[in-house]
């Protein structure tokens, strides 16, 4: 299978679509896979380090605020239109593939213009401003959410949640006692982003003494930027605090109860491995994704929202030691979570673009 691959800008959009090609690999290990991303931002240097080719084009999201400074943009968006008809006719793929991101809306529109099949994943419970656009072009959207569904012509769509999801399932544990905590008492962890928050920095920062004495172990991951600010802060025995963790997915399986940003790829992580978690959505995102995509996981209780401007130290604490400690409300939540994690979402997706192509 010859495939192009398009993601870009975050995290989010870019491990899913590394996914997607894992799959296809694992499924067709003679599949060449080209991905195209932007020229600046994290997917040049993450992919080309995998060993997969990588083309850079130059673009940029629109901007809401400054309505001219558009202008650039659009020429930009010409250009990547421009380049990408060349480098797919060049490639000739089988398939052209989205996962989000900016990019994706000029290389996805392109291959729609030359008649290739294409394919689109959307991580968000409601869509972005690229695969909006690009429904009406493509041949089949995959969604992580099924309340998603609404926003996509019916007949394109199929639910098969987020292919992050499958590779956490196949990651092995790695025990809390590596981590220096002990074995016999529960794990609560907070991570809000790979690099932290001003806000949210000093909330944590104000309720870390009053762990102090709980029946659970706390781990805090402050971020690269953030470390610093807890220098005075009084830590208790049963906390710990480090700035970044980079296996933090496999100390995940032997967790708790998570606190963290809602975000689409953390969402697949928790719910793959069944974890209760308590979820504060970024205020800052485009279209309250985050709330949104928290929500569909309370509303099926495997979690508790609590938003950035009500998260102060006496509502989360009791929040954990409730769910730590009320055994049946753990178990339904975490029941809960199980049953929303799709935990075949790559091969769903691989299934799909099998059917696309013959």
């Amino acid at each position: 299978m010859r495939v192009i691959v398009v993601a870009g800008g975050t995290g989010g959009h870019i491990y899913p679509a590394l996914a997607i090609v894992n799959k296809i690999k694992e499924k067709e290990k003679n599949s060449e896979i080209l991905y195209i991303g932007t020229s600046d931002r994290m997917e040049k240097d993450i992919v080309p380090k995998l060993g997969i080719d990588f083309v850079g084009l130059e673009m940029a999201g629109f901007n809401r605020r400054n309505i001219l400074a558009n202008f650039s943009i659009l020429v930009k968006v010409g250009k990547a239109y421009s380049k990408a008809k060349k480098i797919i006719k060049d490639f000739n793929p089988d398939i052209v593939i989205g996962a989000g991101g900016y990019i994706t809306a000029p290389v996805l529109y392109a291959a729609h213009k030359l008649k290739y099949k294409t394919i689109i994943h959307e991580q968000n419970s409601i869509p972005g401003v690229s695969n909006k656009f690009l429904a009406n072009f493509v041949n089949k959207i995959c969604l992580s959410f099924p309340n998603s569904k609404k926003y996509f012509p019916k007949e394109k769509v199929v639910y098969t949640g987020n292919p992050r999801s499958e590779e956490i399932v196949a990651i092995k544990k790695v025990s809390k006692e590596n981590f220096g905590f002990k074995k016999d008492k529960k794990l609560v962890v907070f991570v809000m982003g790979s690099l932290g928050s001003t806000t949210m920095t000093r909330k944590i920062k104000d309720m870390i003494p009053k762990f102090k004495g709980k029946n659970y172990q706390v781990l805090i991951i402050t971020g690269k930027a953030y470390y610093k600010e807890y220098e005075n802060v009084s830590v208790p025995s049963n906390v710990r605090l480090v700035p970044f963790l980079d296996n933090l997915i496999h100390l995940m399986k032997d967790t708790d109860l998570m606190i963290s940003r809602a975000g689409a790829s953390t969402i697949a992580e928790i719910t793959a491995i069944g974890l209760p978690s308590i979820l504060v959505p970024s205020p800052y995102v485009t279209h309250n994704h985050q709330f949104l995509n928290a929500k569909e996981l309370e509303d099926v209780g495997a979690c508790k929202i609590i938003e950035e401007n009500s998260f102060d130290s006496d509502i989360v604490i009791a929040s954990i030691d409730e769910m730590i400690n009320n055994k049946v409300l753990y178990s339904k939540m975490k029941n809960s979570s199980m049953k929303f994690g799709v935990l075949d979402s790559a091969t769903k997706i691989y299934d799909e673009i099998r059917k696309l192509i013959g």
